[in-house]
């Protein structure tokens, strides 16, 4: 019998390692994804200079145009002094609106406090932050209590309704540990309930704002004496077109960085969380 041990070869695993991206294909890349944009914006050039006339242009002007009213806007410091006071009414109005967030988890957690607050809040719910514009100008006048009166409201109820998603949508094996554990009432919500909600209550926020920032637009368009909505009524009496676009890039421009942010914080506040990484 042959008891000689026998040649084991030796598994070589290859590895292919990615080819690094050098910067050029980063920028690439970068350019890729403003494809569409910048063709719509040319042919938003081409239209407004070859195709309309001298009095249609009036109406669409062109990037160009819109380009120079912006700088201009920017170098007086007109269009900042307008976007600094939107933004406060709406970080005022945001502050105000986390009430949502302990209201929303004692709404999804006690039973008794869902059923004497749910019936209000499903029938002012539906009722949209624009319609309470004239009632809120006899409240409170035209200024900034109106104005975040109606941002409050924008924000409030995508709040509220993602927190009670949140706390109601909690694993129970998660809470029935918690207790087996000696943990209090106030225990297992704070440490266990609020914390898997959390995502959830985020994603509310994000919601909110974005409502929040829409509606604050509308009303100072009748209800402010500044504010982008303010600048685009004004300039839309004057017919100067290009302004009302400078306003609505402004608005969609802060919108989008105000999302990111959001978007930016959660990751690093939740980084457990396979929804805000993505």
């Amino acid at each position: 019998m042959n008891t000689e041990p026998r040649a084991t070869p030796t598994a070589r695993a290859v590895v292919t390692l990615p080819a690094p991206r050098g910067l050029g294909a980063k920028v690439l890349a970068r350019i890729r994804r403003l494809t569409l944009p910048l063709l719509l914006i040319a042919a938003w050039q081409y239209i407004s200079t070859f195709v309309l006339d001298e009095t249609t242009r009036a109406l669409l002007p062109a990037p160009t145009a819109v380009a120079v009213a912006g700088w201009d806007l920017i170098a007086s410091g007109e269009l900042l002094r307008h976007l600094f006071d939107s933004l406060r009414r709406e970080f005022t109005a945001f502050c105000w609106s986390l009430v949502a967030i302990p209201l929303g988890v004692a709404m999804g957690w006690w039973k008794s406090v869902n059923e004497q607050l749910d019936p209000l809040i499903e029938m002012l719910r539906p009722i949209p932050p624009l319609a309470w514009i004239p009632l809120s100008i006899l409240w409170f006048g035209v200024g900034d209590t109106q104005n975040q009166f109606i941002i409050f409201l924008g924000i409030f109820f995508p709040i509220l309704l993602n927190t009670i998603t949140g706390v109601t949508g909690v694993e129970p094996n998660l809470v029935r540990a918690a207790r087996c554990l000696g943990a209090g009432e106030a225990a297992v919500l704070r440490r266990v309930v609020l914390r898997a909600a959390l995502p959830q209550i985020v994603t509310g926020i994000r919601i909110g704002l974005g409502v929040g920032w829409m509606a604050l637009v509308a009303a100072e368009l009748v209800g402010a004496n500044s504010g982008l909505g303010f600048l685009i009524n004004d300039a839309r009496t004057l017919l100067r077109t290009d302004v009302v676009i400078v306003g609505m890039i402004t608005i969609g421009l802060v919108g989008l960085a105000l999302d990111l942010m959001i978007r930016a914080l959660s990751r690093r506040a939740l980084p457990w969380s396979r929804t805000m990484r993505q």
